[in-house]
């Protein structure tokens, strides 16, 4: 089995593009280049992970979200609880929307599952035991109404199968969440902290299940799952109600200007969310490298070789090495 490329990663472009200038710019991913000010304790380093911070985290997170607590199951990042599903729900036949983040497909096959992918118009008419839906979706952002959504949960409850909604990036469209009906027969959401927050590294993450499953998730990855550090940085961050409202603002605003930017490069915008921009050009095989080049790290992708993704520069140095890249490209 290959190997899944993920974005994030600058060994290959320092491997292959040793002379390109420093500091590297990393816009392949859809990860916050402003993070939260995380100020762990000492004591979070120093002790195990303590229930009180656990259930403190669990409260910040079911008060953020409009949830509810008893449906909330911690995680050190979704990462582990998509790895671990296909083991806890029988492997048996899986429509994942598609294209999309593919640890998902990568995890149902290795249970042994039959996999197959579909267009979102043909979500409901699969059949299929277990439905994997990306909202908003990687890479092209596109939503899935939530009543829809709710609908087929639903659905899937009366046959006995599963919806599987993946909100990792629904922090910047929070009215598209499920997550007030965490908790709900046949529906799972994973919900990820890491990318919003802009603290992959804490590996912070959040399912909200039923409780039978639940349960099954919390024995497989037995105890002090969540580090101390990250627990306290999750129930501060969740409770930062000024801080997530201003960071929402400066990432629309920020999207907006890598828009208009592209718009002067012949880069066609087709989807993605405030926290990265999928773009459209036949140029992408040779704009890729020439990028590197210039120490700039982007997505692409083998399915679709016309695509580039581009996660936000972090500063004013930044955006100007990537305009002065895309008009020195020919």
């Amino acid at each position: 089995m290959s190997a899944i490329i993920h974005g994030g990663d600058l060994s290959d472009l320092v491997a292959a593009f040793p002379d390109a200038p420093q500091p590297l710019i990393d816009l392949s991913t859809g990860i916050n280049p402003w993070p939260y000010p995380a100020r762990p304790s000492d004591d979070a380093w120093r002790r195990l992970p303590q229930r009180e911070a656990e259930q403190g985290c669990i409260d910040a997170l079911s008060s953020y979200l409009g949830a509810d607590g008893e449906s909330i199951i911690l995680t050190p990042g979704t990462q582990l609880a998509i790895s671990l599903l296909p083991h806890l729900i029988a492997p048996r036949r899986v429509a994942i929307v598609s294209p999309t983040y593919a640890e998902h497909a990568a995890a149902w096959r290795s249970a042994g599952a039959e996999v197959f992918e579909v267009a979102s118009q043909a979500l409901a008419d699969t059949g299929a035991d277990i439905l994997v839906v990306t909202n908003p979706n990687n890479p092209d952002g596109a939503l899935h109404p939530a009543d829809v959504l709710l609908d087929l949960a639903k659905a899937q409850a009366a046959r006995g199968g599963w919806l599987i909604v993946d909100e990792a990036f629904c922090d910047v469209v929070p009215s598209a969440s499920l997550a007030a009906h965490g908790g709900a027969s046949g529906l799972v959401i994973l919900r990820s902290f890491g990318k919003f927050f802009g603290l992959a590294g804490s590996r912070l993450g959040a399912v909200l299940a039923p409780p039978e499953l639940g349960q099954k998730l919390r024995h497989a990855m037995g105890p002090w799952a969540v580090s101390g550090p990250a627990l306290e940085i999750g129930a501060a961050a969740y409770r930062d109600n000024e801080w997530i409202s201003a960071t929402r603002r400066k990432l629309k605003a920020e999207s907006v200007r890598l828009d208009q930017l592209f718009a002067t490069h012949n880069l066609s915008v087709i989807g993605g969310t405030p926290l990265y921009r999928l773009a459209e050009t036949g140029d992408a095989a040779t704009l890729k490298p020439h990028l590197a080049r210039a120490g700039i790290h982007v997505r692409s992708f083998d399915y679709n070789p016309a695509w580039l993704r581009f996660g936000l520069p972090a500063d004013e140095s930044a955006f100007q090495r990537l305009a002065a890249a895309l008009e020195s490209f020919q």
